[in-house]
């Protein structure tokens, strides 16, 4: 009797969870940060500092933002100091240092960053700059502009001390050059190649503010001069702080077709939670783009309540989530794992 008892308990427990918008894994696991939703006596303040990333190198990334975060950092400086660390770690491919080159043999860079008033700043197709999610800072706070490209972004990034330095590792180069005698410099990235694993960062500090930033050198062996969803403000990232933020990973020109990020942040608007919005994203795309199964999105979100939600259409997508002093990975819901 008594563990009938605690399996009604838990159900209904989870039934209300799910209804308020709290996600929680297939296995009945609540993700942490949302518990606090639930205490008596809290004030939204005592949810905060929140910082949460794609991917499993999010985890180093999310460590340098909670120093930020729990010494009354900004959530700007906590997403541009966070991402930073996956720029410059030449052991992820998709980002920054190290970043799988184009058909070319160029790494080209695509990065944006947007704070709590709306401020954003972007660059795309960006060469021979380590953190080129500075650099959007920089084009934010120093410009009248939003978005620089190209050798124009590169310009202002010198002009700005930025050091000119070559991206592209001897581990990356090999992989290049074995790709050109495989594929003879086919056109289009090889479809099983799972090069595009951006990160993107939402961070909420103690003031209860949110940003976000988002940075990738995009997929491997692409054409030269293409450019993905995360430097598209509305896109790979978007943030409202009356109502919440988020951002993309995966196929980009499948997440810019619907404007991901700002379609979830108008949906919590609407009332969703950050898993609800998440979710109806990705069942858009799959209603929308008919060849779906061939590639990989995933989406986070956070709302102004410090709720978090994340999916994808396939298996495979995790997230680092940074909450109490806890930093952990999980994996993410994904649309494929009932059909």
């Amino acid at each position: 009797m008594s563990n009938r008892r605690t399996f009604l308990k838990n159900s209904f427990l989870l039934a209300a969870l799910g209804a308020v918008g709290i996600p929680f894994s297939s296995k009945g696991e609540i993700f942490p940060v949302n518990l606090s939703t639930l205490k008596k006596g809290k004030n939204k303040k005592n949810m905060f500092p929140l910082v949460i990333s794609t991917w499993k190198h999010g985890l180093a990334a999310n460590e340098e933002a909670w120093k930020v975060l729990i010494n009354k950092g900004s959530a700007l400086d906590a997403v541009e100091m966070g991402v930073r660390v996956s720029e410059a770690d030449p052991e992820v491919t998709s980002v920054g240092y190290g970043g799988l080159p184009d058909r070319d043999g160029h790494v080209t860079l695509d990065a944006c960053i947007m704070d709590h008033l709306g401020n954003c700043g972007s660059v795309a197709f960006l060469e021979h700059i380590m953190h080129p999610v500075s650099v959007a800072r920089a084009v934010m706070e120093k410009t009248n502009h939003i978005m620089l490209v190209g050798k124009g972004a590169l310009d202002f990034a010198l002009s700005q001390g930025f050091k000119k330095e070559n991206l592209l590792t001897p581990e990356a180069k090999l992989r290049w050059e074995e790709w050109l005698k495989s594929e003879n410099y086919h056109p289009e990235p090889v479809p099983s190649e799972k090069n595009h694993d951006t990160i993107g960062m939402l961070a909420i500090d103690l003031d209860g503010n949110i940003c976000g930033a988002c940075t990738t050198s995009g997929l491997a062996w692409k054409y030269h001069g293409r450019v993905g969803d995360s430097p598209i403000i509305g896109a790979g990232l978007y943030v409202d702080n009356e109502v919440g933020g988020a951002c993309a990973t995966g196929r980009g020109e499948a997440v810019i077709k619907m404007a991901g990020s700002h379609l979830i942040v108008e949906l919590m608007r609407q009332g969703k939670s950050p898993q609800e919005a998440c979710r109806e994203a990705i069942e858009r795309i799959v209603r929308k783009q008919m060849d779906f199964e061939s590639f990989q999105v995933g989406f986070l979100a956070v709302n102004k309540h410090g709720e978090t939600g994340a999916f994808s259409i396939s298996e495979g997508f995790e997230f680092a989530l940074y909450h109490d002093n806890q930093n952990r990975l999980y994996p993410s819901d994904y649309y494929l794992k009932n059909k």
